[in-house]
């Protein structure tokens, strides 16, 4: 069932989303100033972050399996929430940025390495993921299943290891905030 209709204009501004969320993401990392939006203490972000990617990690699963069973209907209402969950990641990360600064890692031997090399790969998938999910819901959005299914393909592996990633990130770091 076709949600929407295929358009160059929903191509291009998944286009430019893809572009301007990390560049958005790297300018607040760097800013001089912060201000507490919210007055939140520094490690509530991140908790309630770990939260939203392990409530995506447990819907991506459950978006794989219906699939799997052919409930489409079911599989498209999960993945959409798996979305939108992410979305509220995204605003919620962009106002901890503007929040607070960076905390650094405080861990020391094979546990700094292990940190370093989970998180690098899950900063440089999450900026992918974002055109990825994008296009892949723009495909299935517009009943475009057969693209749907080959991005797919990419899609899930990828957002799945950034969703878990988050959560490992933050088991590493809580002890620093």
């Amino acid at each position: 069932m076709k949600l929407i209709a295929p358009s160059r204009f929903m191509v291009n501004t998944i286009i430019a989303l893809s572009v301007a969320v990390p560049l958005v993401v790297v300018v607040l990392m760097n800013i001089e100033t912060r201000t507490n939006l919210l007055g939140l203490d520094v490690g509530t972000y991140p908790f309630f972050h770990a939260v939203i990617n392990g409530m995506t990690a447990i819907l991506l699963a459950i978006g794989y399996a219906l699939i799997k069973n052919n409930k489409m209907n079911l599989h498209r209402n999960v993945m959409m929430s798996a979305f939108v969950l992410s979305v509220v990641f995204l605003v919620s990360y962009v106002i901890s940025k503007i929040s607070h600064e960076p905390v650094p890692y405080g861990g020391e031997g094979v546990m700094r390495y292990l940190y370093f090399f989970i998180l690098i790969s899950h900063i440089v998938l999450s900026g992918i993921i974002v055109p990825l999910v994008l296009f892949t819901m723009y495909r299935a959005l517009t009943g475009q299943y057969d693209k749907h299914k080959k991005i797919a393909k990419w899609t899930f592996p990828i957002w799945m290891y950034v969703s878990i990633t988050g959560v490992l990130v933050y088991i590493f770091m809580q002890p620093y905030y």
